[in-house]
């Protein structure tokens, strides 16, 4: 069998996304020595992410290139059995097409996105779902939006959870710290997020709480790292900063590459995730495959990626956040409770099982297809 992926955003730093499609191809290439795998990508330079066994072709960066023209016209050349891609198919795919939600955010919260996006993402996935053989999500909490917002029956979504990858794992605290120190010029003890400087990860709420938590225990000493890639809404975040009053312990590193993060995760004493929306979460289970406590919002997919392994709060209460990020600095047993709990959590993901079920959806949508197609030769040669 050959199966095709878009890889278009590895090396693009297109975080979560690039993240999954990235560690999925190193999963593959572990497990199915037999089928060939072709990854579509759109820089050279990616190719160094692929593993050396997989087929690789160029693909154009521009989405409407990409979608309208390379991947239609590479697909019928190189004759795949399907095709992966990530919320949007291209226009006339000719094989059957699985499709990676990873959330419908852009339905359920068109405010976190710019209009011209939520508008791109509302037509695209739309016309993507309803045609996509298989639809693979993250958590049964995408899962139940995905068949609401698409009124589906849910018989073709496939929940395939994500996992940190192996490389998130307990490295020397103090090494870590000096590593941090050196390269980033920030002392510990710090407080750590993940996450692109976009609305729904949270940021302002996180920065008023992390004020009233420096104002109300003058003796923690901590600072505020907020790790990740600057976008269109970073002025804002930045703005809030700089206004909350404790902006000389509120640090910003920018975009953040895998062996960095892990240093940063390990030097941190607590990582806290206060988005408001995420269809899996994936952060949580990197700090917590570090040994890290975690503390993090109590919506959408996040309990069911923590699983009682983490502090809750509300997202939208800068007062509950920050009693929750000071019970876990002040309280040492909880701390240490918590980190026990999350490195057990962690290790019940991995990537391994993710591409193991994926490949499964592979081989039963590739096998629906031939099947469709002998029965489809049959009834030529009858005619």
């Amino acid at each position: 069998m050959r199966f095709a992926v878009d890889a278009h955003a590895i090396g693009r730093h297109l975080t979560g996304n690039e993240v999954y499609v990235r560690s999925l191809l190193n999963g593959f290439a572990a497990l199915d020595n037999s089928s060939e795998f072709l990854a579509y990508l759109s820089s050279a330079e990616a190719s160094a992410w692929v593993p050396a066994r997989f087929a690789k072709q160029l693909v154009s960066a521009n989405p409407f290139k990409r979608l309208g023209w390379d991947l239609p016209a590479s697909l019928r050349r190189d004759r795949a059995d399907l095709l992966h891609v990530q919320y949007t198919a291209p226009l006339a795919c000719p094989v059957p097409v699985v499709v990676s939600v990873h959330d419908v955010s852009f339905l359920e919260h068109p405010e976190y996105f710019p209009s011209a996006r939520a508008l791109q993402l509302r037509l695209t996935v739309r016309r993507t779902v309803n045609f996509a053989t298989r639809i693979l999500t993250g958590s049964e909490f995408s899962r139940d939006s995905i068949m609401r917002a698409y009124r589906l029956s849910g018989d073709n979504i496939v929940v395939v959870p994500n996992a940190a990858a192996p490389g998130f794992r307990p490295v020397s605290h103090e090494g870590a710290a000096a590593f941090v120190a050196s390269r980033y010029r920030i002392p510990v003890p710090y407080i750590l997020t993940v996450g692109d400087l976009q609305p729904r990860k949270n940021h302002i709420g996180l920065i008023t709480a992390f004020a009233k938590l420096v104002k109300a225990y003058p003796q923690l000493k901590h600072r505020l790292l907020l790790a990740g890639k600057d976008t269109w809404y970073g002025a804002r975040v930045r703005a809030a900063a700089r206004e909350s009053g404790v902006s000389g312990r509120i640090h910003f590193t920018g975009f953040v590459a895998d062996d960095d993060l892990l240093q940063l995760y390990n030097a941190a004493d607590l990582f806290v995730f206060p988005s408001f929306y995420e269809g899996f979460g994936l952060p949580i289970l990197e700090a917590m495959a570090c040994g890290r406590a975690v503390a993090c919002s109590n919506t959408s997919a996040m309990p069911e990626v923590a699983d009682g392994a983490a502090i809750l709060f509300d997202p939208a209460s800068a007062d509950s956040m920050a009693r929750a990020m000071a019970d876990l600095l002040l309280d040492a047993e909880l701390r240490a409770r918590m980190e026990v709990l999350g490195a057990q959590r962690a290790a019940q993901f991995s990537w391994r099982k993710t591409a193991e079920r994926t490949l499964e959806v592979y081989c039963e949508v590739a096998e629906n297809g031939s099947r469709r197609g002998a029965m489809r030769a049959a009834a030529v040669a009858l005619g």
